[in-house]
C-alpha cells in the first residue's frame, strides 16, 4: 500500500551557522564581492550590509502515514515557513507519496499569482527535496537510484572560493574567484580584477582551471571589456556577469567573449521556463540552476532535457547533496561545484555544517558514489541545531 503524507512542518534555524549566507567574523563570503549593490559604497565592503542574510535557513519536513520523515532545507527563512504552512501543505497532506509531479504543479500555479521565482520557488524547492528524501527513505533506496541511476563511478568537482591556488593543492580541477570590483570602481577597478586573475594564473600554472564569479554585477560593455582583458590569462569562464533579467545582454556578451571562452548564468533563474529564455536566446554555454532554489528535484529534471536538447551543459551552483545526486545522473552535468565554506577557503568542509550530519564532501577533488549510497539524500538534521516552528497549525 503507498503511504500518505500525514503531516508537513516548516522551520527556522536559530543560534547561526546553518545558512552559508550568514557567515560571520569576515569570511570570505561576505568579503569584498561585486554586486548590483556596489554602486553604492556604504553597501560596497559586504554582502550582509545589503541584508543578504536576512532570510536564513528555511527546513521543511514531510512526514508520511507510517511515522517515516523526509526533509530538505534552502534559503527562504520564515517566509517560506509561513508559505509553506499556510499555503502549500493543503497540496501534499493526505495524498501519496508518489504524487510528486501532481504536488509540484499545484504548488506552482497556485502561487503564481505572487511567485514564479524567488523566495516562492526557493520554498517550493525545499518542499519538493523533502518529499524526495522521503521517498528514498520509503523505498530504501538513494535519490540518484530514484532519478534513474548514475552515469558515472565518481564525480568531479571545481572549487569556488577566494583561493585557486590552495583549490589545486586539494585536487579540484579547477578554481572560481569571486569578482572583487565593479564598474563603479571605473578602470582602477577593472585593472585590479585583471592583475589579480594574472597573479593567480601565475600561481597555478597554465592548465588550471581559473573562472570569475560576477554574481549580476556588471553592464555588458564592462563585462565585454573584462572578459577581453582576461583571454591571455586563460578565463575559462565568466559567470553570471549582468542581471538575471538581461537575456538580451548575455545574448550580446556571448558572441564578445574571447573564442574558447564560456558565458555562464543561471545560479538566479527558476523554471523551465526561465531556463528556456536562456537557452532558446543562446545567453550562455552552461546554465548554473541551484536545485534548493530552481523549484526542486522535479524542476531540475526538466530544465537538464531540455539544455541537453539544446547542446548546453547543466552544472549545478553549489547546493550540496542536493545536486550531487543529480549530477550523478546525467550526461550534460560533467562535473560539479563544491562551494568552500572554510574561514579562509584554506580546507575542505561540510557546506551545510553544523545543520546536517553526515555530509560527503570531496576528497582530492573527487567524491565515489559509494559516499551517496545511504536512502533518501543521506544526510540527517544535526539535533543540536535549535529549530524553530514560527507558524504551526
Amino acid at each position: 500500500m503507498t503511504a500518505t503524507i500525514k503531516h508537513v512542518r516548516a522551520f527556522t534555524v536559530r543560534g547561526g551557522g546553518a545558512d552559508y549566507h550568514d557567515q560571520k567574523g569576515g569570511h570570505w563570503i561576505d568579503g569584498q564581492i561585486s554586486t548590483p549593490m556596489s554602486k553604492y559604497p556604504e553597501y560596497r565592503m559586504t554582502r550582509s550590509s545589503f541584508g543578504l542574510n536576512v532570510l536564513g535557513t528555511l527546513v521543511v519536513e514531510v512526514e508520511a502515514s507510517d511515522g517515516t520523515t523526509g526533509f530538505a532545507v534552502t534559503t527562504a527563512g520564515e517566509v517560506g515557513a509561513f508559505i509553506v504552512e499556510k499555503h502549500l501543505a493543503r497540496f501534499l497532506e493526505g495524498r501519496p507519496v508518489t504524487e510528486i509531479e501532481k504536488i509540484w504543479d499545484q504548488m506552482y500555479f497556485s502561487t503564481q499569482y505572487y511567485g514564479r521565482k524567488g523566495v516562492v520557488l526557493n520554498t517550493i524547492s525545499g518542499v519538493d527535496l523533502a518529499l524526495w528524501d522521503l521517498l528514498g527513505k520509503l523505498r530504501g533506496e538513494p535519490v540518484h537510484a530514484l532519478l534513474g541511476g548514475p552515469v558515472r563511478d565518481e564525480l568531479t568537482f571545481y572549487a569556488t572560493g577566494p583561493r585557486p591556488d590552495l583549490a589545486k593543492q586539494m585536487g579540484f580541477i579547477g578554481g572560481k574567484l569571486p569578482l572583487r570590483h565593479g564598474p563603479a570602481e571605473r578602470e582602477e577597478g577593472l585593472h585590479k580584477n585583471i592583475a589579480a586573475l594574472a597573479q593567480m594564473r601565475e600561481r597555478v600554472g597554465p592548465d588550471f582551471w581559473l573562472m570569475f564569479d560576477c554574481w549580476m554585477s556588471l553592464d555588458l560593455d564592462y563585462a565585454t571589456r573584462l572578459a577581453k582583458a582576461c583571454g591571455e590569462y586563460g578565463l575559462k569562464w565568466i559567470e553570471e556577469a549582468l542581471s538575471p533579467d538581461d537575456y538580451w545582454g548575455y545574448a550580446a556578451l556571448k558572441k564578445a567573449v574571447p573564442t574558447g571562452m564560456l558565458v555562464t548564468t543561471g545560479e538566479h533563474e527558476a523554471t523551465r521556463w526561465g531556463f528556456r529564455m536562456l537557452l532558446e536566446m543562446g545567453c550562455c554555454d552552461i546554465i548554473q540552476p541551484d536545485v534548493n532554489w530552481c523549484g526542486g528535484m522535479t524542476e531540475i529534471i526538466k530544465i537538464s532535457a531540455l539544455a541537453d536538447a539544446h547542446g548546453a551543459l547543466v552544472v549545478p551552483h553549489g547546493s550540496s547533496v542536493y545536486s550531487y545526486h543529480f549530477v550523478a545522473t546525467r550526461h550534460n552535468s560533467p562535473f560539479a561545484e563544491f562551494l568552500m565554506m572554510a574561514h579562509d577557503a584554506d580546507k575542505v568542509v561540510p557546506m551545510f555544517h553544523p545543520l546536517l550530519l553526515d555530509e560527503p564532501v570531496p576528497e582530492n577533488g573527487r567524491l565515489k558514489m559509494s559516499k551517496l549510497d545511504k536512502p533518501g539524500f543521506g544526510v540527517r538534521l544535526n539535533p543540536a541545531c535549535e529549530l524553530h516552528r514560527p507558524y504551526p497549525r
